[in-house]
């Protein structure tokens, strides 16, 4: 298999266009191109990863972080990014990064945790906006299922759990072809009048030109009519962070405790306890402080991410208790979840768990 044929599973459930603006996800080194002979899943990508991968036989490093964040001007070996880019392409390592983009669909980074905890009753904290488009187009009633099936198949329809999702009406379409017109129906220079359908479908815009062109491609008109709308809608699987919910309420600090054993936790940093129980969950797994509001609105009875700031604390207002279980603990299972995707489509290549612990941080616990 190719490395392109290796990465398709991973960019179907986390297309690229997901990630944030200032993100660098994708293949980082190496060329999509390559026969891959192995794959090796990493939270971060370091020198000691990249001869591990070497060492084991593979040329293909999946990690959630990427080497390169922002741009390199220089490659030198100046320091451990650079270190471990040369080390890559000097042994023909292929990198491929999967971060915001898998932070931000339902089925990525937060679900996990939400595994690990337990969770029900899941949905995104903080849906996204602007990321979706409604397709009209005008059909001949005899024509309207072949153009139906093929925007579905290009991935328009899809509505949260639900697909091939469209509404049709009924109307008389009007055209008249003039003299370099080729029309499939009708005549030159003359006024044809149709019985015709208006589909109407939503669809994600980073599939816009997809679906488009499948659409035009099962259409029986020469001239295709067609409308494209952007939305404001909120994209419901779409977003940063979770909210869920436990089977049954438990107290503060035995869901403490949870999370302790859950992530193999040293040390959880929180704010004030509310001496009431918890139910009702919110996570980001990550850097999450941005997300500390949507938390509250949303009446979660505790917020757990990493990162928190020692003035952020102040931000739960005795409304939530915030735990910060630390960056690579919160996102520590992202790696069972990249071998989960790439072993379902390839049962029978080879993918491995690093070895490597990539953790910057320790604790001192006396």
């Amino acid at each position: 298999m190719t490395i392109a044929e290796i990465i398709t599973p991973l960019e179907k459930l986390a297309p690229l266009a997901y990630q944030e603006s200032y993100d660098n996800c994708g293949l980082l080194t190496g060329n999509s191109n390559w026969e891959c002979c192995g794959v090796l899943c990493t939270l971060d990508v370091t020198e000691a990863v990249v001869l591990e991968a070497k060492a084991k036989s593979c040329n293909l490093i999946v990690a959630h972080h990427p080497i390169i964040f922002s741009g390199l001007k220089k490659i030198t070996g100046k320091n451990y990014v650079e270190q471990t880019v040369i080390t890559a392409i000097k042994n023909d390592i292929a990198i491929y990064a999967i971060h915001t983009n898998l932070d931000n669909v339902i089925a990525g980074v937060n679900y996990k945790i939400a595994d690990k905890i337990g969770l029900i009753n899941r949905q995104i904290l903080a849906p996204k906006q602007n990321l979706l488009s409604k397709l009209f187009v005008f059909v001949p009633e005899n024509n309207a299922e072949k153009v139906k099936e093929a925007i579905f198949n290009a991935g328009g329809g899809h509505i949260a759990n639900y697909s091939e999702c469209s509404f049709s009406t009924q109307g008389i379409g009007t055209f008249k072809g003039n003299e370099n017109s080729n029309p499939a129906i009708g005549k030159q220079m003359v006024r044809s009048t149709i019985p015709e359908i208006k589909i109407e479908v939503i669809l994600p815009n980073y599939l816009l030109n997809d679906v488009v062109a499948k659409m035009i491609e099962a259409h029986t008109y020469e001239e295709v009519a067609y409308d494209i709308v952007p939305l404001t809608n909120s994209y419901q699987t779409i977003g940063s962070g979770l909210v869920g919910e436990l089977e049954l309420g438990i107290g503060e600090l035995d869901f403490l405790n949870l999370l302790k054993q859950q992530f193999n936790l040293k040390i959880i940093k929180h704010t004030k306890l509310l001496s009431k129980p918890i139910k009702k969950v919110a996570l980001c797994g990550g850097a999450g402080s941005f997300l500390t509001k949507n938390a509250i609105a949303a009446k979660a009875d505790i917020y757990i991410t990493s990162d928190i700031k020692y003035h952020e604390f102040f931000d739960a207002e005795g409304k939530i208790v915030i735990a910060d279980i630390g960056h690579w603990e919160s996102e520590q299972f992202t790696v069972e979840l990249l071998m989960e995707i790439l072993q379902s489509k390839s049962p029978t290549f080879a993918v491995l768990k690093s070895g490597v612990n990539t953790n910057p941080v320790e604790y001192f616990v006396g």
